[in-house]
């Protein structure tokens, strides 16, 4: 026999059980099943995809689109026209909106982004004024659209994204390599 096997018993401790919350013992599995009572039960359905312009009457043509700084970046890598890209892809005509957040943040970014704060002051992209403190763009948009549900939030934003979708009524375009045609 091995060291270890004559060890190994020194520190070997019995257990008793607990016989108020032990689960093998009928009076316990009996006050389980009285608790899992089927009315308590909360159960949120799941709302399907499809029924979406169902639940929120607010989103109809021509669609308000608030656009992020992401969204502008990656249409200027990918040499995509943001007003023409997004009636492509939702096949209706659209008002893209910038907030002032937005704005800001395209300035804090110096002239290495000019270009993109060049085509957010395109005319045909309307303006919307912010009255919170702050430039911090991703609240700012968030804030917005919870408020008002009305609005497609453009972004590539991981984060923006996931923010946005706890709330089932809001959408958002998202732009991928296979949607965007050059």
């Amino acid at each position: 026999m091995g060291k270890a096997k004559k060890t190994r018993k020194f520190g070997l401790v019995k257990r008793t059980l607990n016989t108020k919350k032990d689960q093998r013992l009928k009076k316990n599995q009996e006050n389980i099943k009285t608790k899992e009572d089927p009315e308590l039960t909360r159960n949120i359905p799941q709302v399907s995809s499809a029924l979406f312009f169902q639940y929120n009457q607010a989103i109809k043509p021509p669609y308000q689109v608030l656009i992020d700084t992401n969204f502008i970046n990656f249409s200027i890598q990918k040499k995509v026209d943001i007003v023409r890209g997004m009636m492509d892809c939702l096949l209706a005509k659209c008002n893209p909106l910038i907030t002032d957040c937005v704005m800001a943040e395209l300035e804090k970014l110096g002239p290495k982004y000019r270009i993109a704060l060049k085509l957010a002051r395109d005319p045909r992209i309307k303006r919307l004024s912010c009255s919170h403190k702050g430039t911090y763009a991703d609240d700012c948009l968030v804030h917005r659209v919870l408020q008002h549900k009305c609005y497609i939030v453009a972004t590539n934003d991981a984060g923006l994204k996931q923010r946005i979708r706890k709330n089932p009524w809001n959408s958002f375009d998202e732009r991928r390599r296979s949607r965007i045609r050059h």
